[in-house]
């Protein structure tokens, strides 16, 4: 498949997280709330939640949103940590506090 330099240009964030069972609801709660942000957000694209149970006891969910380019996915970060701040939100201290496990980027696709 020949990319256009519109599609060429799209990034896409690749979140994956493995949660503790007692976590899993909190954890969901604040992601699908970030997620709805993400959607009023200028150059979103689509999103999609993933979710793959273990027999340890534990989740391993993935995010993914693909944006039209990176001017989009910086005004997705500004409004993201913008909410973080207007609600007393830290990340990092919720997956400290519930034994979350994260792997965080961007990513572009290539031609193969």
């Amino acid at each position: 498949m020949t990319e256009t330099p519109t599609t060429s240009q799209r990034i896409y964030r690749l979140d994956k997280f493995v949660v503790p069972n007692q976590a899993r609801e909190e954890f969901l709660a604040k992601v699908k709330s970030i997620i709805e942000l993400l959607k009023a957000q200028p150059g979103f694209i689509q999103d999609f939640l993933l979710e793959q149970p273990t027999t340890t006891g534990e989740f391993n969910f993935v995010t993914l949103v693909e944006w039209q380019n990176t001017k989009a996915v910086e005004n997705a970060r500004a409004a993201v940590m913008a909410m973080h701040k207007s609600t007393g939100f830290n990340p990092q201290e919720m997956f400290v506090r519930l034994g979350i496990k994260a792997d965080l980027g961007n990513y572009k696709s290539i031609s193969a």
